[in-house]
């Protein structure tokens, strides 16, 4: 039954998160909230890391997810879940491609998705952003203290991708170099 619930509450997901993997963020917060499978604390865990696999970032967290709540099965279940929604509408568009690939109303259609899934994706990277950099709760649960060595990190990579020659590296350079300062400061 653990199965079933993994397939739909992960088709749930790949329906509706329009955009890609920082789309699915929102999702699964609401997610995390309704079934208990992981917390919010896991949530940013799970995406640090998504983003330093190979592959899609949402298709890793289903797998991560599905893998934490019923292993291997889980795991294969959940991508499942998540693929599926993609692969029908894939099926049903490509039928109907040709006749419409011209259509005004199709563009006027996908043009309209862009902001939703930019905005889906801006959320998603902000509240990742503020949950790393600050720390919430406390002594009362409104508020918040600054995590300063992160800061400081994320300002040096800032300020070291706008000096010219550093600013011509690949980004996976500035990420690992993070990841080294992360391991060594243990931040």
């Amino acid at each position: 039954m653990i199965l079933l619930r993994l397939f739909y509450e992960f088709f749930k997901v790949g329906l509706f998160a329009v955009g890609g993997g920082l789309a699915t963020v929102p999702f699964l917060e609401t997610m995390s909230a309704v079934t208990g499978w992981f917390t919010t604390a896991d949530l940013t865990t799970m995406l640090a890391v998504s983003e330093s696999t190979p592959g899609p970032i949402g298709v890793n967290m289903a797998t991560y997810v599905g893998f934490q709540v019923s292993g291997i099965p889980g795991a294969v279940i959940a991508t499942l879940g998540l693929i599926t929604p993609s692969i029908l509408v894939i099926l049903v568009i490509a039928g109907f491609l040709q006749k419409f690939r011209s259509s005004k109303a199709v563009d006027a259609v996908f043009y309209g998705l862009r902001p939703a899934s930019t905005a889906l994706i801006a959320a998603a990277g902000l509240k990742v952003a503020l949950s790393i950099l600050f720390v919430l709760g406390g002594v009362a649960e409104h508020t918040f203290a600054v995590n300063w060595p992160l800061v400081a990190v994320a300002v040096g990579v800032f300020i070291a991708m706008k000096i010219k020659p550093l600013g011509k590296l690949h980004p996976i350079v500035f990420i690992g170099a993070s990841a080294l300062i992360g391991i060594l400061f243990k931040l």
